[in-house]
């Protein structure tokens, strides 16, 4: 309730972020579904994504937002200064990993024979725009201006706090982009700004997710008790489930994600508010401790573990390996070796700031914030 520690959000926070490093390494060296392995194999790794793919990206998108309204709450700042204080913890870490990872990522191409198209990518001006703009320097760096974009419609995610029915609309969010990005693949399929359009597409249609956890946030502020409705919320998480297991099965057929499968779909996207509402229903139990003492390292643990499963991939490039194997050794390496990295890290005060765990450089900013909203 509010003024107390709410371990539930720590617990997601933690799941989201560790959820990142198995997603990741539950393809092949080139993001695939195991291509040139057959049925039986590919099956395997398919089946251990399914189960940590319930919580994707659009899990941290809710968190965030979420916490943002509790922060709100308790210490009131205007429109300005709430944009300017995003924008130093979120933008300052992402332009230090975007120009990290421009570079970092050549040592995998130069293993894997295509560093010299990479560095044609590089020398062009277009391509820093695109890094800039859409986070594309690495497979998970487009979360960070995702977010911030999201949380510049902040005013609006209260209203839903103010009347949580408004949460609905993250049905009519997700409707839209399936209809919109459709229209955008087939008309503009060649075109050099078609992935700024589709950013701007899911920007517009994932303030969907900011209205979900505005609602969130206005149960929380009327104490309703959401106990009643787990069971509810556990078989609606239950049945996307089942459909996701299906989309894994088309996946491992045809060796290929399936895109068109529309069921598959609104299982992936719906999943993450589900999850959210479930642990939020379970709020008032007892969760483990160590939750809360290790969630502070979840934004270092996304952030940091493309370096490692990039390591454990060059390291296994040639070897002849089962997909699930290889999929567990890059789950387990790149989890523990993320973790002491970002400890790591987090002495070093000179960095500590890049994964979220030290005082942020400062430079001047257009909205003076005090020190309390530093915080």
């Amino acid at each position: 309730m509010p003024g107390s520690r709410h371990t539930w959000i720590d617990a997601l926070r933690l799941t989201a972020g560790v959820s990142m490093v198995g997603l990741h390494a539950s393809s092949d060296a080139m993001g695939q579904p195991f291509a040139d392995a057959d049925f039986g194999q590919r099956l395997a790794p398919l089946l251990l994504r399914a189960v940590i793919y319930t919580a994707r990206t659009e899990l941290f998108l809710i968190i965030s937002v979420f916490l943002l309204m509790m922060a709100l709450e308790n210490r009131p700042r205007g429109y300005g200064a709430t944009i300017a204080q995003q924008a130093q913890r979120l933008l300052m870490p992402f332009a230090f990993w975007t120009v990290f990872y421009a570079f970092y990522s050549l040592h995998k191409a130069w293993h894997f024979g295509y560093d010299a198209a990479l560095w044609a990518q590089i020398t062009t001006p277009w391509t820093w725009v695109e890094y800039a703009l859409l986070g594309t320097s690495k497979y998970h760096m487009h979360f960070i201006p995702t977010l911030f974009a999201l949380v510049l419609f902040y005013p609006l995610f209260r209203l839903a706090a103010k009347v949580p029915a408004l949460g609905l609309l993250v049905i009519v969010g997700l409707v839209v982009k399936r209809w919109a990005d459709g229209i955008l693949w087939g008309q503009f399929y060649d075109h050099e700004m078609l992935p700024l359009m589709l950013r701007v597409v899911k920007v517009m249609t994932y303030c969907g997710y900011g209205m979900a956890a505005g609602a969130a946030f206005g149960i929380w502020q009327r104490r309703i008790d959401l106990r009643p409705w787990f069971n509810g919320i556990v078989a609606l998480g239950l049945a996307l489930f089942a459909i996701k297991l299906y989309a894994t099965y088309l996946t491992a057929r045809d060796a290929a994600w399936p895109f068109q499968f529309t069921p598959g779909y609104w299982a992936d996207f719906l999943m993450p508010v589900v999850l959210f509402m479930a642990a939020f229903a379970l709020a008032q139990s007892h969760w483990p401790g160590v939750f809360s003492r290790v969630a502070k390292y979840s934004f270092g643990i996304y952030l940091c573990h493309p370096i490692f499963l990039d390591l454990v991939e060059i390291a296994l490039r040639g070897q002849v390996l089962a997909p699930i194997v290889l999929v567990l050794i890059k789950i387990i390496v790149g989890i523990a070796c993320t973790v002491i990295f970002v400890k790591l890290l987090e002495r070093v005060r000179a960095l500590s700031w890049t994964i979220g765990l030290g005082p942020l450089p400062q430079f001047p900013t257009p909205f003076t914030l005090t020190k309390e909203q530093r915080l």
